[in-house]
């Protein structure tokens, strides 16, 4: 259901503003807008919106110092503001609830996200408005009704209760009409303007709304009485009526209006349904006494028999006036219990809730009750009367059919009458849900104290509120010197918490497997992998989690494991140069063996004394001191410089040698030189 009132928009940016407008409408919402800070406030001074949404940077006055400026105003206090703040100012949201911001919005946003925070910040006030006025019309009722059902003197009760009701509800005259049994003439018993007024006669033929509301028994509200048909025949025979608005509720007991509450402003005011609500209850209330009024008159016309008999017979009634009138129409079970234990008086809903009926009788709620609970309730007696304050404690009772349930109490002492009255309701099921949210939340707990990653949350402010097992090994602090005394940002090298607040607010709240460090107790760097997101409640920010594993384990293996592969490369160098090697020996030994054997030849066809044969020695011994380095390589690289003995493998060079330039494949195990 769309609000009465509009919502006013503050921008400097006529074509943004045009845009939040028609969000709004677009979801049933009415707006207004205006372009600065002054113009915002000129326009507060004439008219109040449900909500307003200001941008942070305004030219002129800022919408900070316009939040500042509202909060300050009585009438403006308590105003629902939201704030639009630019994405990643982090600052600025602090600045906003600083000022006095409800919500703060980051931009861009879409449509969505603006309806749904305006519609969220109205609803909370909604609910804190209504659960205000619910204690005040509370206070109001249980006063006037204890007045109601006290009071001996009829104008003087009467004449509260029109003050009381007028200062309620704003009203500019409040009265209550009684009127005779025909319905043609009515009487004014108390008015809250006129002290003196009482019993003023009134012909109803010109009171219109009065008669309908005596005939028809039912409430009446007519916002604007210029217009309204039922006063045609009046201002056509009578000066223009001194109210613009009117409310009128019916006096009814027993079926039948003995009267009516009058309410009438002299501005336009529409009479919402609490104000006709709570006219309605105080009038039930009001037929009430009226009749015990007229049957304690009756009471004394008829007691100077027997004075025993009439001090009697008022301090029953006045039992009944203070109990069974106050409380028969309460939402919640009440009861009256005597110091002997016997219940005095139950409501019906007391008897509801116990499954006993509306009419069965108020003793046998005693049975309801479980020794231990008769115990705590002689207990609770003395505590009251050692002058403690009214106790609230949860009592055990089982129905009329067996069932146990769990009553929710408040208790206090009723002094004049020795006796204590309980009200309660059946908050079996909450308590349920309670114990299963307690169970879940242990739960929780151990699943994250027994995580493998550290888990550490905060809230905005950055204060720690968890930090679990596994935080504990990675940063070396213990749970209880972080938790609620140190700041998140500690846990972090210098600048890196605001960047990684940065990076989440740029990525929609939530940063995965990001590669980072954190500062251990004592200043240790521990490298890490982390998640994080922001903790959103009631569509706003309120706190952070992350997640960290420790890396340190993982980069040592990794150290270690990148020292192994380059100790294996080391090696498979050394192997193929030593198959290499052993390949040379083998080729080389060929043709030296044939170089000592053509020089053994040359020396034999020789003479010992001819020139060629020194030179053929030569040779020949060079070649053989040749052939045993050759040997000696091939022995040391396990290559015999034989050919091809038994099952020997060795490096075939040609196909080495041809390489890339060739185009034949590179042979196995061959590396690239680096």
């Amino acid at each position: 259901m769309p609000s009465r009132q509009p919502v006013l928009i503050v921008d400097d940016d006529a074509q943004r503003g045009a845009r939040l407008g028609q969000a709004l409408a677009q979801a049933s919402l009415a707006s207004e807008q205006v372009g600065s800070g002054q113009e915002a406030l000129a326009w507060l001074e004439r008219a109040t919106p449900s909500l307003i949404l200001v941008k942070a940077a305004l030219e002129g006055p800022s919408g900070y110092d316009l939040l500042r400026a509202l909060r300050s105003r009585p009438a403006t206090a308590e105003l629902p503001a939201v704030m639009l703040v630019a994405s990643g100012d982090d600052e600025g949201v602090a600045c906003a609830f600083e000022a006095g911001a409800d919500d703060v919005l980051r931009t861009p946003f879409g449509p969505a996200e603006l309806v749904a925070r305006v519609r969220g910040q109205m609803r909370l006030r909604g609910y804190v408005e209504t659960i205000a006025q619910r204690s005040s019309e509370a206070e109001l009722l249980l006063e006037l009704t204890q007045a109601l059902a006290s009071s001996l003197d009829l104008r003087e009760m009467l004449g509260m209760v029109v003050r009381r009701v007028a200062e309620a509800t704003g009203v500019d005259r409040c009265s209550i009409v009684l009127a005779r049994e025909r319905g043609d003439v009515g009487y004014v018993v108390a008015s809250n303007d006129d002290d003196q007024v009482y019993n003023l006669p009134l012909d109803l033929e010109k009171y219109p709304e009065i008669r309908q509301v005596l005939q028809s028994g039912a409430p009446l509200s007519i916002d604007d009485a210029s217009t309204h048909p039922l006063y045609e025949v009046v201002r056509r025979e009578a000066p223009p009526l001194g109210y613009a608005s009117l409310a009128l509720v019916p006096i009814v007991f027993e079926g039948r209006a003995l009267g009516v509450l009058f309410l009438r402003w002299r501005a336009r005011h529409a009479a919402g349904r609490p104000v006709l609500a709570l006219a309605q209850t105080i009038a039930n209330a009001t037929a009430v006494a009226l009749r015990n009024a007229r049957v304690l008159q009756s009471l004394r016309d008829q007691s100077e028999e027997s004075d025993v008999a009439r001090r009697e017979a008022e301090r029953r009634l006045r039992l009944t006036e203070r109990y069974a009138d106050v409380f028969e129409s309460a939402a919640d079970g009440i009861v009256v219990v005597g110091r002997d234990g016997s219940v005095a008086f139950s409501n019906p809903r007391a008897r509801e809730i116990l499954g006993f009926g509306k009419d069965a009788p108020a003793s046998g709620l005693r049975e309801v009750l479980d020794a231990p609970e008769l115990a705590t309730a002689r207990r609770t007696r003395e505590a009251l009367e050692r002058g403690e304050a009214p106790i609230s404690l949860d009592v055990r009772a089982k129905r009329a059919d067996g069932e146990a349930v769990t009553l929710g109490a408040n208790v206090s002492l009723l002094h004049e009458d020795d006796a204590i009255l309980v009200s309660f309701r059946d908050v079996t099921a909450e308590r349920r849900t309670a114990d299963e949210l307690r169970k879940t939340k242990g739960f929780l707990e151990r699943v994250i104290d027994s995580s493998v990653n550290a888990i550490v949350s905060a809230d905005l402010r950055g204060q720690v509120l968890l930090f679990n097992r596994a935080a504990e090994r990675c940063f070396g602090y213990a749970a209880d010197e972080v938790t609620g005394k140190l700041g998140a940002g500690a846990l972090y090298p210098p600048g890196v918490a605001r960047r990684i607040m940065r990076l989440m607010c740029e990525r929609g709240g939530r940063l995965e497997n990001f590669r980072t460090e954190v500062a251990a107790k004592g200043g240790e760097r521990v490298p890490v992998s982390m998640s994080a997101a922001l903790i959103y409640e009631g569509g706003r920010a309120v706190g952070s989690v992350g997640i960290f594993t420790d890396l340190r384990d993982r980069i040592r293996m990794e150290t270690r494991l990148v020292a192994a592969q380059e100790e294996l490369k080391a090696r498979e160098r050394q192997a193929l140069i030593a198959e290499l090697a052993g390949a040379t020996a083998h080729e080389l030994n060929q043709p030296l063996t044939s170089m000592m054997a053509y020089a053994e030849m040359l020396k034999r066809r020789l003479e010992r004394e001819a020139p060629a044969y020194a030179a053929a020695e030569v040779i020949f011994n060079e070649a053989q001191r040749m052939a045993e380095i050759v040997r000696k390589i091939g022995k040391i690289t396990r290559y015999e410089t034989k050919s091809y003995v038994g099952q020997t493998t060795i490096l075939d060079l040609d196909k080495a040698s041809e390489g890339p330039e060739s185009g034949a494949p590179a042979p196995p195990g061959a590396a690239e030189t680096p």
